[in-house]
């Protein structure tokens, strides 16, 4: 896979915050944001730089690893303090490169507790596939803890594809294909597992990350259903890790999702994983009428 020398840089930062021994398991903007609220300190630790995202000084790190971020490109200075532009988070002994905290910024690519728990549905499906496609990768974590022969890790986001270059690389997966695609548009051939935790929130920035586009945020889960029940093999499998709008007692992403499966006659099972996230979501003008999200997973199968 062929990097350029920012992604470079930071695989090699990855492979120093290894030799660290590093670890953080990065939780939701809201907990992070009171974690800090409660503690203004200054960055001190390598979980304070790289998960916390706190600003630190000169002192604080050691040379080597200033120096790689430096040669990434990925530290910023104000009134003689620095921040990390990118977060590093652990999963299954794995580190994923991601942007920093705030993510504010359209093209930013977050790394969160919907990514622990799409991996880990991954693992609990035990599919074993030819070559899967991760859909809206982003770091590309599903697509990386996926056992295939193949994996293509899909995004329309430059920086998304740059992280995913990045992790696959760190991660040694020389199996790994990274390509732009909007859903499944961008990838030919043939396929048997579709993987996807796309954004499924409606978010009035439009951050490509967060927002899922429709009324409620449900319109990307559709679409990444209806392209994989027709671009799927025979036996082909989707698992599909997404949210829906609860509207008195009415699952949205569900009801509208079973009308597709069931026209193109593929079987399926759904099941909540969470029956409410992002609470604070439902004091958005758009969520007036919604009870809750529910982190939901969809497993299609085209016999």
């Amino acid at each position: 896979m062929d990097l350029d020398a920012r992604e470079r840089a930071l695989v090699d930062l990855g492979r120093a915050l290894e030799a660290e021994r590093y670890e953080f398991v990065t939780v939701t903007p809201e907990t992070h944001a009171r974690v800090r609220a409660r503690d203004h300190r200054l960055g001190a630790s390598l979980r304070d730089v790289f998960g916390w995202s706190r600003a630190f000084a000169r002192d604080a790190m050691a040379p080597h690893l200033f120096e790689l971020l430096r040669r990434a490109g990925a530290v910023v200075e104000s009134r003689g303090l620095y921040r990390s532009t990118v977060r590093v988070s652990s999963l299954g002994g794995r580190l994923f490169m991601h942007s920093s905290h705030p993510t504010t910024d359209p093209s930013a690519v977050f790394f969160g507790p919907d990514t622990y728990r799409f991996c880990a549905a991954i693992g609990r499906a035990g599919l074993r596939a030819r070559r899967a496609i991760d859909v809206g990768c982003g770091t590309g974590a599903g697509g990386l803890v996926a056992i295939a022969e193949r994996v293509v890790l899909g995004d329309v986001n430059d920086e998304a594809l740059a992280f995913a270059r990045v992790n696959a690389a760190l991660a040694g997966a020389t199996h790994a294909e990274v390509v732009r695609s909007d859903v499944l548009s961008g990838v030919d051939g043939e396929m048997d597992l579709v993987l996807a935790n796309p954004p499924y929130l409606h978010d009035e920035l439009g951050r490509t990350y967060r927002d899922g586009g429709g009324e409620l945020g449900e319109a990307l889960s559709l679409r990444i259903v209806a392209e994989a029940a027709e671009r799927l093999g025979a036996g082909g499998t989707l698992l599909l890790y997404t949210g829906s709008a609860i509207v008195d007692g009415d699952d949205v992403f569900r009801r509208k999702a079973t009308l597709l499966l069931e026209r193109a006659g593929m079987s399926f099972t759904y099941d909540e994983l969470d029956p409410d996230v992002f609470g604070e979501e439902l004091s958005r003008p758009a969520y007036a009428r919604v009870d809750r999200i529910a982190a939901v997973l969809l497993r299609a199968h085209k016999g």
